[in-house]
């Protein structure tokens, strides 16, 4: 289970609409999220992996604290939330050093686990793995195996795996949780899938991984979806359409979720070859 801790405002979907400049003027709704996520979490007795987006460590490093008090993990999802194609190196490993270090001086813990914004690492910037090898980092959960207008690896490994960096240090990559279906992977159980979709494909999803795949499913979602509430900002229709579609449908479908599947850190899964174990015996 993991959760990518940024601001409505932030996503890439409103990035032409909201200047990085501007952001402290937008009235922030990440700490009441977040801890609403906490709270959530709390009531299933579940551990998550936190991807803190650096300038919100920065803002409200309390924030950062509560999160690791509450036993889960911690670990960066960059400093301002851009794609990781629209820097050079220079300018990735200049953003990812100062994220660590605003989120390993709030709580006083390593971070040792990377996811770029909005899925960006793509095969035009396979070298910022081996930038997250050199920098420390354990394990990148970057990579989304299928075919997208903004991010995406069509081809990727579908499952957890060993990655060998080019200056070959070791790394290991947890892809978000896919289905393979006529030939092509679909997106499931995280985010814009896990609001938009029916109920019922995520239920098929996870049957899939529990009796087919014999794998862990990686499932992720924001703080803000699980805002119906939130300020709308104008932008395009579907950059809209993705952002603010069925908000009101997260949390249920994530008690759902929590209800009936042991989840962990992606820290934890490194010491756990076991697999997807359901909680209760009933089948989804």
């Amino acid at each position: 289970m993991s959760v990518d801790v940024e601001d409505y405002f932030m996503v890439e979907a409103f990035a032409r609409s909201v200047a990085r400049s501007s952001w402290p003027q937008w009235s922030s709704r990440v700490v009441a999220n977040t801890q609403c996520v906490l709270d959530l979490l709390d009531r299933y007795q579940v551990k998550a992996t936190f991807f803190f987006v650096g300038w919100i460590a920065d803002k409200f490093p309390h924030l950062v604290r509560d999160v690791h008090a509450r036993g889960h993990e911690l670990a960066c999802h960059s400093y301002w939330h851009r794609t990781v194609y629209s820097l050079t190196p220079q300018e990735f490993r200049s953003d990812t050093r100062d994220a660590v270090r605003a989120i390993e001086d709030a709580a006083g813990v390593r971070v040792r686990g990377y996811r770029a914004p909005s899925w960006s690492i793509t095969r035009e910037c396979m070298w910022a793995l081996d930038i997250l090898a050199e920098e420390g980092f354990f394990y990148d959960s970057s990579i989304y195996p299928i075919i997208h207008d903004l991010y995406g690896v069509p081809g990727g490994e579908r499952f957890p795996h060993d990655l060998k960096c080019k200056n070959g240090m070791p790394l290991k990559e947890y892809p978000p949780a896919t289905v393979r279906l006529f030939g092509q992977n679909l997106p499931a159980a995280g985010g814009g899938y896990l609001r938009v979709l029916p109920l019922a494909y995520t239920r098929w999803v996870f049957r899939k991984f529990e009796k087919s795949y014999r794998e862990r499913v990686v499932v992720y979602f924001h703080p803000w979806e699980l805002d119906p509430g939130q300020p709308r900002i104008r932008e395009k229709l579907k950059s809209r359409l993705r952002h603010y579609t069925a908000l009101n449908r997260t949390m249920s479908k994530l008690e759902y979720l929590l209800s009936r599947y042991r989840f962990d850190t992606l820290i934890g899964l490194s010491h756990d070859e076991q697999g997807l174990v359901p909680v209760t015996a009933a089948s989804l």
